[in-house]
């Protein structure tokens, strides 16, 4: 079983904000995938389907960012998931918006979401994907990621969308690498 999990903060007042750039990659599989409803369990929303025979969870967590990893810790344990069958896919203040890049471990590097992620993993050893936000050197960083994406960033941004979905699926069929070599060359 293959867990996909989407970082982002969950209510109305999110919603296509920077720092829900996971949440938007998990909406875009899910409707690849034909999935229509979440579940809510764990604190988090959830939807299980099969992908060329292979069973998959989207998972978005609702305990805000700081806390993802509470979230995920219970479907790791729960499903039995190892290590190399978990993808994270969360927002990034040092890539230009349009740009992904593709990991196979590392640290939170700054970013809390992750911090929580790798406390209760008790690993850096997962997959990721970061989807570029830029930063704003006039902005407080809370105020930026928390702020929506202006319109001129729109295009760039859905590229970026576009490339962590197909990632995403490469990763459902054993195809990291080829996923990493493919979207971390690209501009």
């Amino acid at each position: 079983m293959k867990l996909i999990v989407g970082l982002g903060n969950p209510g109305k007042e999110y919603e296509n904000t920077r720092h829900n750039c996971g949440f938007m990659v998990i909406d875009r599989l899910s409707q690849t995938l034909g999935i229509h409803q979440f579940q809510s369990e764990f604190k988090a929303l959830y939807a299980k389907t099969k992908y060329h025979g292979e069973d998959v969870l989207l998972l978005k967590p609702q305990t805000y960012m700081n806390l993802s990893g509470d979230a995920i810790i219970q479907f790791v344990h729960y499903f039995k998931i190892s290590l190399e069958d978990i993808l994270i896919i969360y927002d990034d203040l040092d890539l230009p918006v349009g740009r992904i890049r593709l990991r196979l471990n590392g640290s939170a590097g700054g970013h809390n979401g992750m911090k929580s992620i790798i406390a209760q993993l008790k690993s850096e050893n997962f997959k990721r994907i970061r989807v570029g936000i830029d930063r704003h050197p006039q902005i407080p960083v809370i105020d930026y990621v928390l702020g929506k994406f202006p319109q001129d960033q729109l295009t760039d941004l859905n590229e970026a969308l576009q490339k962590a979905e197909e990632a995403s699926l490469l990763f459902i069929d054993d195809h990291f690498d080829r996923a990493m070599n493919l979207f971390n060359q690209r501009g």
